[in-house]
């Protein structure tokens, strides 16, 4: 899990982020991020509807594993960035753990934050 300085805080910065931001998607999820000067880390938020799953246990379940891929890949980002990861598929709770963070790993190098 990612500390709790690199997670979003309230509406605002999600918007942002969605207004500004680019788009990188991918085939189980999306990355939009946007360059935030004013901050010395990163910022993540990882945001699963209820399209994708109606259980709250697997909508979790995704959201945990996607922080747990984005911790490991966190020790390269060098710039401020917010990114918000949007899921819109349910086989991130049953796909293997190196999958998802090799995923995550190829959207960041495809939006050229790592």
């Amino acid at each position: 899990m990612i500390g709790r300085a690199n997670r979003f805080h309230g509406y605002g910065s999600l918007r942002y982020v969605y207004q500004n931001g680019k788009t990188v998607r991918g085939p189980l999820c999306a990355i939009k991020y946007a360059s935030n000067n004013r901050r010395k880390v990163y910022r993540l938020a990882v945001v699963v509807s209820k399209k994708v799953s109606k259980s709250a246990v697997v909508r979790n379940r995704i959201r945990r594993r996607l922080y747990e891929a984005f911790r490991h890949e966190s020790a390269v980002i060098q710039e401020p960035y917010d990114i918000v990861i949007t899921v819109f598929n349910d086989q991130l709770a049953t796909i293997p753990a190196e999958e998802v963070t090799r995923l995550v790993r190829a959207q960041l190098k495809q939006a050229k934050i790592i």
